[in-house]
C-alpha cells in the first residue's frame, strides 16, 4: 500500500565528510528501501563535482563501471546502487555534473537567456544546479533523496552545497532534511574511537550555512553511548540522530542497520510524513537467501579491469543476486582476461570454476585473453554468459575455431580485420573516424529484441520479446550470418527489424548453457529480482556442480574433469 503524503516534495540531502568511500550512496540507498517500505514514494538523485559532463568517456580504473539508464544517459555506479535498493527505473534527471550545469549555464550566455547579467556562480550556477534539483520533485513523489557527491571542505562541491542550502530556504526547514555521514575511526594504540574529525567535519558544513538534522557515523566498531552523546553535543543534533553504521556483513544489511538505530522513523517524524511501519517481508526474503544459502557456486568474473571490481559492479551484483534466486552463494573469481590467452592459462584459471561470465569493455588489450576464456569454457562445457564484447569474443572465437575463420576479428581492434565478423554499425562510421564527439553517441538505452522460441534465451525470459539497456558501437556483421549459423551458432534474438543480432547460443543438446548477449542485462537486475540470465547460468553452475561431484567426497566440490586434466 502506498501512503501519499498531502504536503508538497520533501528533499533529503546526504553529504559526507572525513573521507570519500565511506558509503553515503550505500547510506542513501537503505534509507530510500526503509521509506519506500514504509509506503512512501521515494526518488533518488546524485550530483557529482567533476566537470565530465558525464562518466561515459573516463577510465573504469579511476571511476568505476558507467551505469546506462532507459533513456541511455551514462551515470554514476551510486544510480545502480538507488536502482537496485528502490527497485526503480531512473533516468537521466537521475545524475547531475558539474560538466552538465557549466554546459548548460554558458549556452544560456551565449544565446543571451541573462539579459546582459554578469555571469556568476552565485546566482547563476546555483539557479541551475537548484532547477536540477527541483526537478525530481512532484505529485507523485513524497521524498527525493539527493546524494551530493565528495566530501566537505573539497571545492568542487560547493556550489551543490551552497545550492541544497538555498533549496532549504526556499521550500522551508520543515521540508528539508541534511543527513551527514562522517568517519569515526578507531586509533589503535589508544584504543579509542575519535570524534574530532567529525566535529570539525560538521563545523566545516556549518561554515557554508548547513546545520545537519542527523549524523551517520560509519566505524569499524561498535560505537558507545557516550560517543555517540559527545558527537550529539558537540555537533547540535538530537541524541536520537546520531546514527552508527558499524560495517556489515552484506551491503544487503545496511537497511536493518540503519533501521535499529530509528534514522528512518526520526527522518519521518521531522519531516512530518505518513508513518506506517517498515514493510520487511521481501528483504527478509532476500537476507535468509544471502546469509543462509543451500548451495555453493564459484564463477569466474573474465575482465580487462579487475584491479577495480567496481568496474563490474552491476555484473558482480547481478551475478549474485542470480545466486539469491537458488538460494546459493556465488563466489566471484576475478580473473584477468590477460592470463586466459594460452589454453594454458585459461585452464589454470577456469578448470575448477562451475560457471564463467566474460562482461563488455573497450580496446584491444585483454581481447585474446577473453577469446581464450571462452574457447576453454565452450570446449570444457562450462556455462558461460557473455556481455557486450562478451559476445562479439564469443563470436570471434566460434569463428575462428569452428566456423573456418581463422583470421575472425573486430575492427574496434582492426580496421583492416581480413574477416571482420564484428564491425562498426553504420550510424556510428563517422564517429569512429574521429568527425563527431565520442561522448554520448553510442547506441545507449533501452532497446528490443526479438527472441527465437525455444532457445534458452526464450525459455530463460519466458516470453518473445524483451528490451535491455545497450551501450555500444559494434555489432556482429551480418555478412557472416550464414557461415555462423552453418557452422551451428545460433541468433537466438534480433532486433525488431531483424537487422541487428542481439543473443547468440549454444543449442542445449551441445552445450549445457553457452549464452552470450549484445546488451548490458546487469543493469537490469535486483536482489529481489534476479535477471533470468544471471539466474539461469547460476542454475546451470548448480547442475554442473551436481554432475560432476565427485561420489567419494561430497563435501569436497572437486570436479572430475579437473582430476583427469591434472
Amino acid at each position: 500500500m502506498i501512503l501519499a503524503a498531502s504536503s508538497p516534495t520533501k528533499h533529503l540531502f546526504v553529504t559526507g565528510g572525513v573521507a570519500s568511500s565511506l558509503g553515503k550512496g550505500l547510506t542513501a540507498s537503505s534509507l530510500g528501501r526503509l521509506l519506500k517500505s514504509r509506503g512512501l514514494r521515494v526518488t533518488m538523485q546524485k550530483l557529482d563535482p567533476y566537470l565530465n559532463v558525464d562518466p561515459g568517456t573516463m577510465n573504469p580504473f579511476q571511476h568505476g563501471e558507467v551505469f546506462v539508464t532507459n533513456d541511455g544517459a551514462e551515470t554514476d555506479l551510486d544510480i545502480g546502487h538507488y536502482e537496485r535498493f528502490l527497485d526503480v527505473d531512473l533516468g537521466q534527471h537521475a545524475n547531475v555534473t558539474t560538466g552538465q550545469v557549466y554546459s548548460c549555464v554558458i549556452a544560456k550566455e551565449r544565446r543571451g537567456d541573462y539579459l546582459g547579467d554578469t555571469v556568476q556562480v552565485i546566482p547563476h550556477i546555483t539557479n541551475e544546479i537548484k532547477e536540477r534539483i527541483r526537478a525530481m520533485a512532484g505529485p507523485g513523489v513524497d521524498i527525493a533523496i539527493t546524494e551530493i557527491g565528495g566530501t566537505v571542505g573539497d571545492i568542487e562541491s560547493l556550489p551543490f552545497l551552497e545550492a541544497a542550502r538555498q533549496v532549504r530556504h526556499d521550500i522551508g526547514r520543515d521540508n528539508c532534511f541534511f543527513l551527514h555521514v562522517s568517519l569515526v575511526p578507531y586509533i589503535g594504540p589508544s584504543g579509542e574511537l575519535k570524534t574530532k574529525p567529525t566535529q570539525h567535519s560538521v563545523a566545516a558544513l556549518r561554515s557554508i550555512g548547513i546545520t545537519p538534522d542527523a549524523v551517520v557515523c560509519r566505524a569499524d566498531r561498535d560505537i558507545p553511548d557516550s560517543i555517540k552523546r559527545k558527537i550529539s553535543l558537540m555537533c547540535d543534533v538530537d541524541d536520537e540522530a546520531v546514527v552508527a553504521a558499524v560495517d556489515a556483513p552484506s551491503i544487503y544489511d545496511i537497511p536493518k542497520v540503519l533501521h535499529s538505530e530509528g534514522l528512518d522513523a526520526y527522518v519521518v517524524r521531522r519531516l512530518s510524513l505518513p508513518f506506517r511501519d517498515v514493510d520487511w517481508t521481501r528483504w527478509d526474503q532476500l537476507l535468509q537467501q544471502v546469509h543462509h544459502p543451500d548451495e555453493e557456486v564459484t564463477i569466474a568474473l573474465v575482465g580487462k579491469y579487475i584491479d577495480l571490481p567496481d568496474a563490474y559492479l552491476s555484473v558482480a551484483e547481478a551475478l549474485r543476486a542470480g545466486g539469491f534466486h537458488h538460494s546459493a552463494r556465488v563466489k566471484l573469481r576475478w580473473v584477468a582476461s590477460d592470463d586466459c590467452q594460452t589454453p594454458d592459462g585459461a585452464a589454470a584459471h577456469l578448470h575448477d570454476v562451475d560457471a564463467v561470465c566474460v562482461p563488455g569493455g573497450f580496446g584491444v588489450r585483454g581481447i585474446e585473453g577473453k577469446v581464450g576464456a571462452l574457447r576453454y569454457a565452450r570446449e570444457q562445457k562450462i556455462p558461460t554468459l557473455g556481455l557486450c564484447l562478451g559476445l562479439q569474443c564469443m563470436v570471434i572465437e566460434f569463428a575462428r575455431h569452428v566456423a573456418g575463420l581463422p583470421e575472425a576479428g573486430s575492427t574496434e581492434f582492426d580496421p583492416s580485420a581480413a574477416q571482420p565478423v564484428i564491425a562498426t554499425m553504420a550510424e556510428q562510421l563517422d564517429i569512429v573516424k574521429g568527425d563527431g564527439d565520442m561522448g554520448g553517441t553510442m547506441r545507449l538505452g533501452l532497446y528490443s529484441a526479438e527472441l527465437v522460441p525455444g532457445s534458452q534465451v526464450a525459455t530463460a525470459y519466458g516470453v518473445g520479446r524483451v528490451e535491455e539497456r545497450h551501450r555500444h558501437r559494434y555489432e556482429v556483421n551480418n555478412k557472416y550470418r550464414g557461415d555462423l549459423e552453418a557452422a551451428g551458432l545460433v541468433f537466438s534474438g534480433l532486433s525488431p527489424d531483424r537487422e541487428l543480432i542481439e543473443y547468440v547460443e549454444l543449442p542445449p543438446t551441445v552445450h549445457p548453457y553457452y549464452v552470450a548477449t549484445q546488451a548490458h542485462p546487469e543493469l537490469r537486475s535486483r536482489p529481489t529480482r534476479p535477471h533470468p540470465l544471471f539466474s539461469g547460468l547460476v542454475a546451470a553452475a548448480i547442475e554442473r556442480q551436481r554432475e560432476l561431484r565427485l561420489p567419494v567426497d561430497e563435501s569436497g566440490l572437486r570436479r572430475v574433469a579437473a582430476e583427469i586434466a591434472d
